[in-house]
């Protein structure tokens, strides 16, 4: 037997080459039947060319529960293809001169607490009207069914606020359509479920179509059952306490009878030809722009005379699709809450490949799937991006399988503050990142940023083997508007204002919100009120803020102070950047900083914070000079005594004297003859000059600093709001191959200071919601395949201040969205990672 990636390769190969012979069904065919086979298609389908149908077939059963076969004869609900039977019927009571078009709503509605919103604005989607599913959550009793009277009651009592003003906007909304059912009734003075029967099914002979809803006492015999394929086992997911409405939804119908009524709009059957003509217009908006989206029906961009609705709600999952240029049709009706039926049935009628995704299984494994919850026995099936079910599952035939030998699967870890990304383009394998089990880092840090528009044309141009999210950096928009040479002051007012409008813009572009690094002279100068008015913005575009805060060190309270009072005044999320206590008369004090941030949190201030697991941080000599005093050997013997310890701080970078590299400053100072404090002025003394020697040079001085006591570290990891980041690049700090791994190595495995399934979800879910990012972090059906496989026996970090890029142990696989990335210390050259927008997890 073929395996299932062969069936794949040989499906998909076929119609990559052929999709552009529309008439060519046996390539649909094969789709349909290998998706069926594989539990992702339940359903009916039928093609037709030129008034000819050219197949039709149906899959699976009417009703899982007695398996009887389904027939192309079965009535499936609609869904929202219901929407253009109930523009059909406004079309004729226009046409009967009931009602018209542009009618005020109110006329017919007269308690509808919305003036000038008229019966098109119904149709279009343009009225501004809420979406009636979370009125009625909010004030429904228990055992409430709602109707279209009901909702009209709902609404009246209760006046939702418009969502913009009517006409400005296009916005699908359902509550448009039940809106409409109900002036129906009033004008024709008769149920929806008879006015259709009499002017649509009945004349055009459909057998098979009718209006039911969950207060109907008899289920017609034809009847689909919605339900829900979770890989284990199917459940019913039918009507609900939504569907005593209709309008947009709870018309069923079967393939052939929809089939009759598309042909019928070839015709004046129901409507004259000019009023039909109409409900495949664009919508026009008051700004004069159109939406191309007419009465019941999307208009295909850039596509002649070729229309199409969907139909999703509970268990079914529906297409129409009309190319009216060529009279071509394609219907499907599915009842298994999967789209990729749908997919396939699109992309066939536009003549693209079908573009099944391959799926794979990988059973025998221990899940810890992110949440927090133990460990448990279980298989997990990929299909294309995303993590289709999780469970007792068995294999498909022929499906390929991945046995985990009984290892740890874990979601892929996000790295909530890295500096990777500057290295990408040139290391697109992200072996930093990857050999540690990250599958997502977060760019932007401490103030520094790199344009969204750059990041995404880097990512197209270069692709790469890990996801990238960004923060915007405060530092990085202040020199933009004030210039590098005027950094050491607060913005002016109309500054502030420049300021504004790029993080605004960033923040369209999908940023997660605003970074600041204000232990650095690029953000230093700036005053409380900048960055405040800065996270407001940031607030409004309902993004966070993360900071290396003002002071590690002799200013800590008031820098933590400072945190606290941007979250209580901007009202958003605030994160502490690498929280740790870098002055040596603070360590041990963990606790009282930790009960500092509770308090806080108990005051209603979402303050979190991420560490990396090293009692030694990597940054510039400059960062040891609190007051900024950097000729002072007052400070700089300060700086000896209470801020680091230079016998195991140690340079990594010294571009004015490369014997320095890899020496302790102690060692340096045994070299001079000197003191610590004496040398630690020479060196950044000499940087500067080289800096001012060579303007092109960057990373001129870097040091590791050791300034921090692993008891409090403990703390902080074992906080319940702290999760884990790396704060490393390419190379220099072992953290940036190593974090990861060391915390499982270290942390969980030799002090059990967490558990294993802390420890991943400090790693996963619990990053995910710290940045903002969704739908990344946890082992669930719907969320993307980023994993990782681990022995939890071997696990072991191997990086170090003498081999910083050495690969850790134990981490044996890592997908990125699906995609097999990186297997036993060898990266795969595959390169799926994608940009990660706020706007688009």
């Amino acid at each position: 037997m073929q395996s299932i990636r062969i069936f794949l390769f040989i499906v998909i190969s076929t119609l990559g080459v052929q999709a552009q012979k529309p008439t060519d069904i046996k390539k649909l065919d094969s789709a349909l039947t290998f998706l069926y086979k594989i539990n992702h298609f339940n359903g009916t389908v039928l093609y037709a060319e030129k008034g000819k149908v050219i197949y039709k077939k149906a899959f699976g059963v009417t009703d899982y529960r007695t398996n009887q076969p389904l027939s192309t004869t079965a009535a499936f609900n609609l869904a929202s293809i219901t929407k253009q039977f109930i523009c059909m019927c406004i079309m004729m009571l226009k046409e009967r001169g009931q009602l018209q078009l542009d009618d005020d709503c109110k006329k017919y509605i007269p308690t509808l607490p919305y003036d000038s919103i008229t019966i098109r604005n119904l149709m279009t989607h343009t009225s501004g009207i809420a979406e009636y599913f979370e009125v009625f959550q909010r004030y429904k009793m228990p055992l409430d069914t709602l109707t279209n009277e009901k909702l009209i009651t709902l609404f009246a009592t209760n006046k939702p606020a418009l969502e913009f003003a009517t006409g400005t906007k296009w916005n699908y909304c359902n509550t448009n359509y039940a809106l409409l059912v109900s002036i129906i009734e009033r004008i024709s003075k008769e149920p929806i479920a008879i006015f259709i029967k009499k002017n649509i099914t009945v004349p055009l002979s459909l057998k098979n179509t009718y209006v039911y809803d969950v207060l109907m006492p008899l289920v017609p015999f034809n009847h689909v059952y919605g339900f829900e394929e979770t890989g284990e086992k199917r459940t019913l997911n039918d009507l609900t306490a939504f569907d005593g409405v209709v309008g947009d939804g709870n018309i069923y119908s079967s393939v052939e009878d929809l089939y009759k009524w598309e042909q019928s709009l070839y015709t004046e059957k129901l409507v004259k030809k000019e009023t039909l003509a109409q409900a495949f217009e664009p919508v026009k908006l008051k700004d004069g722009t159109t939406y191309p989206y007419g009465f019941g029906w999307f208009i295909e961009k850039d596509k002649a005379q070729q229309y199409w609705h969907t139909g999703g709600w509970a268990g079914f999952i529906n297409l129409i699709y009309r190319d009216v240029k060529n009279n071509r049709t394609i219907i499907l009706l599915s009842s298994g809450s999967n789209g990729f039926g749908n997919r396939v049935t699109k992309n066939f009628i536009q003549a693209k490949p079908l573009d099944i995704p391959a799926g794979f299984l990988i059973k025998n494994i221990q899940l810890i799937d992110g949440t927090g919850t133990s460990a448990r026995n279980a298989a997990v099936r990929i299909q294309g991006k995303q993590i289709l079910a999780v469970g007792n599952l068995q294999p498909f035939d022929g499906e390929e399988i991945i046995d985990g030998e009984g290892k740890i699967l874990a979601p892929g870890f996000i790295d909530s503050h890295s500096h990777l990304e500057g290295s990408l383009s040139k290391y697109p394998d992200a072996l930093a990142a990857v050999n540690q089990g990250i599958t997502t880092i977060v760019a932007g840090q401490d103030g520094d940023s790199y344009a969204i528009d750059s990041i995404e044309s880097d990512i197209k141009k270069i692709p790469c083997a890990i996801n990238l999210a960004t923060y915007t950096g405060h530092a990085t928009i202040r020199e933009a508007v004030m210039g590098a040479a005027n950094l050491s002051r607060p913005a002016t007012a109309a500054e502030l204002e420049k300021i504004k409008i790029i993080l605004r813009s960033e923040m369209q572009k999908g940023s997660l919100g605003l970074s600041s690094g204000l232990e650095y002279e690029a953000g230093f100068y700036s005053n409380r009120n900048e960055v405040i008015e800065l996270a407001k913005v940031t607030a409004v575009a309902k993004g966070r803020y993360i900071s290396h805060i003002r002071s590690e060190d002799i200013n800590l309270n008031d820098a933590i102070d400072e945190i606290i009072n941007i979250g209580r005044e901007a009202k958003l999320p605030v994160q502490i950047s690498h929280i740790k206590l870098a002055l040596k008369d603070d360590w041990g004090s963990a606790p009282k900083l930790l009960a500092a941030l509770q308090n806080a949190r108990a005051e209603g201030i979402n303050i979190t914070a991420d560490c990396y697991p090293y009692d030694f941080w990597n940054s510039t000599l400059r960062v040891l000079f609190p007051k900024k005093d950097f000729t002072s050997l007052e400070g700089a013997t300060y700086a000896t005594e209470h801020l680091f310890d230079p016998a195991g701080s140690v340079m990594v970078r010294f571009a004015p004297d490369t014997n320095y590299k890899g020496k302790t400053v102690a060692a340096i100072a045994t070299l001079r003859n000197e003191t610590s404090a004496q040398t630690l002025l020479y060196l950044v003394a000499a940087a500067a000059a080289y800096e001012k020697q060579h303007p092109e040079a960057s990373d001129i001085e870097t040091i590791m600093g050791k300034s921090m006591l692993q008891e409090d570290i403990s703390s902080f990891l074992s906080w319940s709001h702290t999760n884990i980041c790396s704060d490393g690049a390419n190379g220099g700090h072992p953290r940036g191959y190593g974090s990861f791994t060391k915390i499982l190595s270290h942390y969980v495995k030799e002090k059990k200071i967490l558990s294993w399934e802390d420890a991943i979800h400090k790693m996963s879910a619990l990053a995910a919601e710290h940045v903002g990012i969704t739908n990344r972090g946890i082992i669930a059906p719907g969320y993307f395949a980023d994993m990782v496989l681990i022995d939890p026996v071997t696990i072991k970090d191997n990086s170090s201040i003498e081999d910083p890029k050495a690969l850790s142990d134990g981490i044996l696989k890592v997908w990125v969205n699906g995609v097999l990335v990186y297997k036993d210390k060898t990266t795969q050259n595959k390169y799926p990672g994608e940009f990660i927008g706020k706007e688009k997890n």
